[in-house]
């Protein structure tokens, strides 16, 4: 019997958005030719779903998404210990802080492939220059002794190339993995209204995201509470540390009783059909997850056009871009399609039509596939740092 192909992937928060692209992207791989492990620092119910399908999830507890000297040391050395340990023959790493930690823990353990995937960058144009020029700064380093890439969407794998982060033959383009499942039906929709609870005659206006900086949680309430209508029902689906400050915007807006915080949900793809339309008001993104289950529910899009997201938001076609931190904007977008029904549906449906087989879990396992065995088959670059502490 042929052995295995050894894979660990290394992230930090193993739950939806880069953790459900990592993990759907490995249970579609070949079971017979690869053994996935998860290292991760914290996770949710795809811990169970990684677990059941037989992967080995290792918890290292000091792995954090903020920045923390002190348990950033301590995660290097459990990470380093872990991958020496493993003998695994390609570590892959996920976003910044993993993709930081990681890598770095891959080269001390001597790890002969190192792969990264970009779900976005840390750095974005609302840090400061010396912030953001430092970011860029190691994400270059480490792309120093970084065998292959993986972007989610052609504009992140653009700006790691224009950024000089990762050379062009060692970077490939990803989809997110979404399953695409048969168009929503009139019965799934009421469902999801029940579920949602709305009350009779409002327009639905919601949005799939962690209550967190990046996704600008502020915004999507600004912009309903903008629209300045009583038909209106405002719908956030997940949670996160800005919960209790967002429960206070939307009371003193006086949007308390239009307006539901509904956590962090297993049901998403039951709840979207509930939606009239679908808003994003993130600063800074990758490819969202919840835009292409949006679009796969055939969801009118408003979004903000960062990063990967007008790749396929379309203006006009598949949904509407409005510029980050401009609530009043996103806002008008939203009411353009409120009071135009027939376009926004004709967006939604076309938004479905648009979503390719790139997007599937099979083309992502694919693309690993074929990056893992060409990695595993070329001759490893020297380690010029071992070779100089030789001689």
């Amino acid at each position: 019997m042929t052995k295995r192909i050894r894979v660990a992937q290394v992230i930090t928060r193993f739950m939806a958005g880069a953790g459900g692209v990592a993990l759907r992207g490995a249970l579609a791989l070949d079971p017979s030719r690869y053994e996935v492990a998860f290292v991760i620092g914290s996770g949710d119910r795809l811990i169970d779903q990684a677990r059941s399908a037989g992967l080995d999830v290792i918890t290292v507890d000091a792995l954090r998404s903020e920045i923390a000297p002190a348990s950033d040391m301590r995660a290097l050395q459990e990470l380093t210990s872990i991958l020496g340990a493993g003998k695994y023959d390609i570590v892959h790493t996920h976003s910044a802080k993993a993709g930081t930690l990681g890598r770095l823990a891959a080269r001390r353990a001597q790890i002969q492939r190192i792969v990264h995937t970009f779900h976005g960058f840390p750095f974005h144009e609302f840090q400061s220059p010396l912030r953001r020029a430092m970011y860029v700064r190691i994400e270059r380093y480490l792309g120093r002794f970084t065998d292959a890439f993986f972007a989610v969407g052609p504009a992140i794998a653009a700006e790691a190339i224009r950024r000089d982060i990762a050379s062009p033959e060692k970077i490939r383009t990803i989809g997110v993995a979404v399953p695409i499942g048969s168009a929503p039906s009139v019965v799934d929709r009421a469902e999801a209204r029940r579920l949602l609870g709305v009350p009779l005659g409002m327009q639905v206006v919601g949005t799939v995201g962690r209550l967190d900086y990046q996704k600008a949680p502020e915004h999507f309430v600004e912009a309903v509470a903008g629209l300045d209508r009583q038909d209106v029902f405002g719908v956030w689906i997940g949670d996160g540390p800005l919960r209790s400050k967002v429960e206070r915007l939307v009371t003193r807006r006086g949007l308390s009783e239009r307006f539901a915080f509904l956590g962090d949900r297993p049901d998403v793809d039951r709840l979207l059909p509930g939606f009239d339309v679908f808003a994003m008001a993130s600063l800074y993104e990758g490819l969202p997850c919840a835009i292409v289950e949006a679009m796969a529910a055939s969801l009118p899009v408003v979004a903000t056009a960062v990063n990967s997201v007008p790749n396929i938001v379309i203006p006009g076609k598949t949904g509407l871009l409005a510029p980050p931190a401009r609530p009043d904007l996103l806002g008008s977008a939203i009411s353009y399609l409120i009071d135009n029904p027939v376009l926004a549906s004709e967006i939604g449906e076309e938004g479905r039509r648009s979503l390719g087989r790139e997007m599937s879990p099979m083309a992502l396992a694919e693309t690993l596939d074929a990056a893992y065995r060409a990695l595993l088959e070329s001759t490893p670059a020297p380690n010029i740092e071992l070779l100089q502490r030789a001689s």
